[in-house]
């Protein structure tokens, strides 16, 4: 008996295609439905002060205000993934934001300025708008409510792919036993301990523990996963991508601090944005390139840059010569 199709709502966190494609569906009706509704509001603004205009003109006033503000989307969540807005941020990163708003602002209305005196030419006509500034400050009282409902929705939107696909955290590191105070009859040392040191004089570094237990939190779910289950690791932004047993989880943390606090005899990097596991390749096929192509035991693949390949064999051996 074979094992039923996963629904769209367990591949969505994994499938970027399907995430694209949800993504600009969302956009494109909630731009269309812009579109009609303003124009609707134009046009019974224009009546109710007795102007008279051609029935292209409104709807080309919202087109090209509509094209610019979809234009400048792809830039809002860059710059939202560049100046997250989270608990731990918000004082940071909202001025920066308020600032990105007026800069907004301002292509906006060179841009939807820019295609209406096309338009109108096309036509045979010229566009004549109010001043540059009073303008400006007019679109600018929407604008700044536009890009605070865009980056909510972008706030919104990863808050519910981290639940639907799980969010990782470390677990609390446990607190060091309390040492009993020594009997009042013996003597208390004059002097602290001396650190014990290695041979040729220098002092051994404590070793910070390694996480061993990841708690994951997905939908209404809690479960734990072990640092010797993660195959490999991805930079996706903020976060860290932890894939387990053919499953992708979450971890807020750049790759590069994650792994210090990861054993380096096990996990190494191989590529600017992955690490993997030693335990989890399979196989390591080396490419004309210099590169390498990692296969790992639950069959994925994981790219290898050159400058990083040698890492993955013991005493900087060339993978090329194996």
């Amino acid at each position: 008996m074979t094992a039923p199709a996963p629904t769209w709502i367990d591949r969505y966190p994994h499938d970027r295609a399907l995430q694209r494609r949800a993504v600009i569906g969302f956009w494109a009706i909630v731009l269309t439905l812009q579109v009609v509704f303003n124009t609707m509001v134009t046009w019974v603004d224009l009546r109710s002060v007795g102007r008279t205009v051609a029935a292209w003109e409104p709807l080309w006033w919202e087109v090209s205000s509509t094209l610019i503000v979809a234009a400048l989307i792809p830039a809002v969540v860059a710059f939202e993934r560049r100046f997250p807005l989270r608990r731990d941020t918000l004082g940071r990163h909202l001025p920066w934001h308020v600032l990105a708003s007026m800069a907004y602002c301002t292509v906006h209305v060179a841009g939807m300025l820019a295609l209406r005196h096309a338009g109108y030419a096309a036509v045979g006509q010229s566009y004549q708008p109010a001043d540059w500034w009073a303008q400006w400050g007019y679109e600018y009282l929407k604008d700044v409510r536009s890009y605070a409902l865009t980056v909510s929705a972008l706030v919104g939107y990863r808050f519910l792919l981290l639940r639907l696909q799980g969010e990782a955290r470390m677990l609390d590191a446990p607190e060091p036993p309390v040492r009993p105070e020594p009997p009042p009859t013996q003597p208390q040392p004059t002097e602290p301990p001396q650190p014990q040191s290695k041979p040729g004089g220098t002092t051994a570094a404590p070793v910070p523990p390694r996480p061993e237990r990841f708690l994951v939190r997905k939908l209404r779910s809690e479960f734990l996963i072990a640092a010797s289950d993660i195959a490999w690791l991805q930079a996706e932004a903020n976060y860290v991508g932890l894939h387990v047993n053919g499953h992708d989880y979450l971890l807020r943390s750049t790759l590069t601090d994650f792994l210090t606090q990861l054993d380096p005899t096990r996990f190494v990097r191989v590529h600017r944005s992955y690490a993997v596991n030693l335990d989890a390749i399979a196989e390591i096929e080396p490419l004309d390139s210099g590169d390498a192509r990692l296969r790992m035991r639950d069959g994925s693949t994981v790219p290898c840059s050159r400058r990083y390949r040698n890492a993955l064999v013991p005493g900087g051996t060339d993978i090329s010569d194996i």
